[in-house]
């Protein structure tokens, strides 16, 4: 059941409508933190706990894992798929005997067997929202998504998005069958699609939903200078966590922190009602593993900040304001720019 203090938000025109805030669900499974402390975590109840506070758009990929994430999320819908609405992602390949390996594969016979899959997985028979998760450059969109496209005749997918594309492949790929949700990072400390896909998006009735709205958690104000990550954890050799890059970040912590002392609230529900007062067509998906920081974002959802406090941040965190690449050197040569 949805919370009545956590109001919904349409995504795109084809009547998918969503909590105002989502549920990031990756970090149940891996990149943040140790295998320990992702192990002692009871996802399921933690899932359901997002799910009771209005949190309806739950979002998984097969990669994450790998495939692992989606069984979890499975586990967590199951009897209650009715107060889910669950958006996963196909695209990017792994191999078993490389965890570093990253290929993309956005072949129309992959499609259909990479739904098949996540199907599978989250014990499911459709799938409301599916990604493409990173655009296969060496195959033109329009065949991409129109597999996609013959999944939603079949009544396996009800939603078509898709994640870190640009303007132009956003517009081919909507000309083939309509894209619901754009995924994208976004955040005071990442702006980058502000002035390309974002317009186009919105002049398409395509809804945004920005994963990493806290930044990879820098922006709730828990991660310190001297702080020192697993080296499991992502962010232990990303460019923004790294030397002096990360001391230089910390001004836009600081901004948040004045802001949450005067409205009694933490950095980063600041933070999350940034992004949420970019639009009514924005649901932030940011991700935790626990159930009291699901109650500190569900809160967000209706802080609402003012004209004072937005200009504040707005000075403190400007699109070029930020030190450091958003991804090593690797992963942004997947992004379609």
């Amino acid at each position: 059941m949805t919370s009545p203090d956590l109001p919904q938000r349409a995504l795109g025109r084809q009547g998918l409508r969503v909590g105002a805030v989502g549920l990031g669900c990756m970090g149940f499974s891996e990149f943040y933190g140790d295998a320990a402390s992702r192990a002692a975590v009871d996802g399921v109840t933690v899932i359901r706990h997002a799910l009771d506070r209005g949190l309806t758009l739950l979002d998984t990929a097969d990669m994450y894992g790998p495939h692992v994430n989606e069984e979890l999320v499975g586990r967590a819908v199951r009897g209650r798929r009715d107060d889910a609405v669950i958006a996963t992602k196909f695209g990017i390949v792994r191999k078993a005997d490389d965890p570093l390996y990253r290929g993309v594969d956005g072949r129309p016979e992959y499609v259909r067997a990479a739904c098949e899959g996540s199907l599978r997985r989250l014990g499911v028979e459709t799938i409301d929202l599916y990604y493409v998760h990173r655009r296969d450059k060496t195959i033109a969109i329009e065949e991409t998504v129109g597999a996609m496209a013959r999944l939603v005749e079949e009544g396996k997918v009800r939603f078509l998005g898709l994640s870190e594309v640009s303007a132009e492949t956003l517009r081919r790929a909507h000309a083939v069958h309509p894209i619901s949700a754009l995924q994208s990072e976004w955040s005071l400390w990442t702006r980058d699609w502000e002035q390309t896909t974002f317009p186009v998006a919105r002049a398409l009735g395509v809804g945004l939903v920005p994963y990493s709205p806290l930044g990879r958690g820098f922006l709730t104000g828990a991660i310190s200078a001297q702080t020192a990550f697993d080296p499991s954890d992502y962010r232990h050799t990303h460019p923004r966590f790294v030397g002096e890059n990360r001391a230089a970040n910390l001004h836009i912590v600081d901004a948040l922190r004045v802001i949450a002392t005067a409205r009694a609230c933490t950095p980063a529900q600041v933070a999350l009602a940034w992004v949420l007062s970019r639009g009514d067509d924005v649901v932030p998906i940011p991700g935790t593993t626990r159930a009291e920081r699901i109650d500190e974002n569900a809160d967000a959802g209706y802080l609402g900040l003012g004209a004072a406090e937005l200009a504040q941040l707005e000075a403190a965190a400007a699109p070029t304001a930020v030190a450091g690449e958003r991804f090593p050197a690797g992963m942004q040569a997947f992004v379609d720019t």
